[in-house]
């Protein structure tokens, strides 16, 4: 096993109160044993469900098959829950190794990069037993609860659904490090504005930090601003998992995360033979899919899926500013946000930044409304050209037309892509069915208003399609 860190890493059985959960962690390293507990706490009593604590604690081991021979758990688990941590194991491990060994990052030492590119051997999982643990949910489908990161795609979700007439349910997820600092400004916003909003507690990005830390291929491990982890690529499951006790608590029947489109072609989700997902398994089409069925097989009946994934983040900026401006100026996309006065700010330079700005000022929003500064809009082309932005080339080469097109002194010029303010719609990233059949006619009659139509990726070329054939998912022929 030649990324091994560690002799074995076990998860002892989850303690429950009405307010916490929490499990120890136990990394073994050359016969040595390292401890850390996790832990998640609620603003209000939940049910005592002893299978959502063991799905919730597990999850992170996700991350780390590749760096140990085994993964214990010192309490028995259902089947089904093996199945799905066997799974994402699996596909997790396969992203890990193309995105984050392979393709060099800087995180991983060169010495422990195998010279050979193939999958590598993964942890041998033993539960104390495997036995059936039934759950059963009859969850209501007009409540929906929203995942929200304070960045544009979620909160641009929250309006969406608010709109429509869901009852809705801002989910935010209170990490212990710097990186809540980002979701801050919207939490205090729909604290006051929204009852339904929940918050749940965990230091899991501090468990983290401890397990890559002590992995000896690693390197810069809690280097500032650093734009990528390290090395795990799997978290988000982890948040919704942690919210299960107040799905079970409030009945509710749809959970969104804010996934936007991403452009498949020039794509091969293949590297050398190992399959993977470009490091977003976790946040594609495909898992979402697999949530759904597994939480149906899981007695739960939960739907998990984005209600932004036809459209660019062009578009979503669009949507956001001139619909709904009060959540618009909530928005802190920038991973690196520092204080100013009672508020945060983003940093104004790193890749998420140049991205919004770049929309922004396609759109003909000020970024000053969302507290970028001037010098950051002077220095944004310079950073462009430099390539220090991370969108899919055409959505690039569109807004900077589109930039062109209201500031001719703008100095980069872009070409017209007029597909990226379309739908989009493909058979690897935007299937016709992603969003549920009672939602979808009134979700899409809201992007019609700031979008040109809509798109079929057909023979890797944008044809345009009919709104019925979106509607009633008549394609190909």
């Amino acid at each position: 096993m030649p990324l091994k860190c560690f002799d074995y890493i076990s998860i002892e059985k989850p303690k429950l109160s009405s307010r916490r959960i929490s499990s120890v962690y136990t990394i073994s390293i050359d016969g040595n044993e390292e401890k850390f507990r996790l832990i998640h706490t609620y603003k209000e009593k939940i049910p005592r469900n002893e299978v959502f604590a063991k799905l919730m604690v597990i999850t992170p081991a996700i991350n780390y098959a590749l760096f140990t021979p085994e993964i214990s758990f010192n309490f028995s688990l259902d089947p089904r829950d093996l199945q799905f941590f066997r799974d994402m194991m699996e596909l997790t491990a396969n992203d890990i190794l193309v995105n984050r060994i392979y393709r060099r990052t800087g995180f991983v030492r060169e010495e422990f990069i195998p010279k050979e590119i193939k999958p590598q051997p993964l942890a041998k999982i033993v539960p104390e037993r495997v036995e059936e643990e039934d759950v059963k949910l009859t969850p209501d489908y007009n409540k929906c609860a929203i995942m929200l990161s304070g960045g544009k795609e979620s909160l641009l979700t929250y309006g969406l659904m608010k709109e429509i007439g869901c009852e809705v349910y801002p989910f935010f997820f209170n990490e212990s490090g710097g990186h809540w600092k980002v979701a801050l400004t919207a939490y205090k916003w729909f604290k006051e504005h929204e009852p339904n909003t929940k918050k749940v507690w965990s230091n899991v990005d501090r468990l983290y930090t401890f397990i890559e830390k002590h992995m000896k291929i690693l390197q810069n491990v809690g280097k500032p601003k650093a734009e990528v982890y390290p090395i795990r690529l799997f978290f988000f499951e982890h948040y919704v998992f942690s919210f299960l006790p107040l799905i079970e608590k409030y009945s509710i029947g749809n959970v969104l995360l804010g996934n936007e489109y991403d452009d498949p072609r020039g794509l091969t989700y293949e590297f050398h033979g190992i399959p993977h997902f470009y490091a977003v398994l976790d946040q594609s089409q495909f898992f979402d899919k697999y949530m759904t069925r597994w939480f149906a097989e899981r007695g739960l009946n939960i739907r998990q899926w984005s209600a932004v994934r036809p459209i660019t983040g062009l578009i979503v900026e669009r949507i956001l500013y001139n619909r709904y401006p009060e959540l618009f100026k909530l928005q802190r996309s920038c991973h690196s946000v520092h204080k100013e006065g009672e508020d945060y700010a983003p940093c104004g330079t790193c890749f998420k930044c140049n991205g919004i700005q770049t929309f922004l000022l396609a759109n003909g929003i000020d970024p000053q409304l969302i507290k970028y500064k001037p010098h950051h809009i002077e220095t944004l082309p310079k950073r462009i050209a430099e390539g220090k932005v991370r969108l899919d080339e055409d959505e690039l080469q569109h807004s900077l037309y589109l930039i062109k097109q209201r500031n001719p002194d703008f100095p980069l010029s872009g070409e017209r892509r007029d597909h990226v303010e379309m739908l989009h719609f493909d058979d690897r990233n935007s299937l016709f069915d992603n969003i549920p059949l009672e939602f979808r006619e009134r979700i899409y009659s809201i992007f019609e208003q700031y979008t040109r139509g809509y798109a079929y990726l057909k023979e890797g070329k944008w044809v345009e399609i009919t709104r019925e054939e979106v509607l009633h998912g008549v394609h190909d022929s």
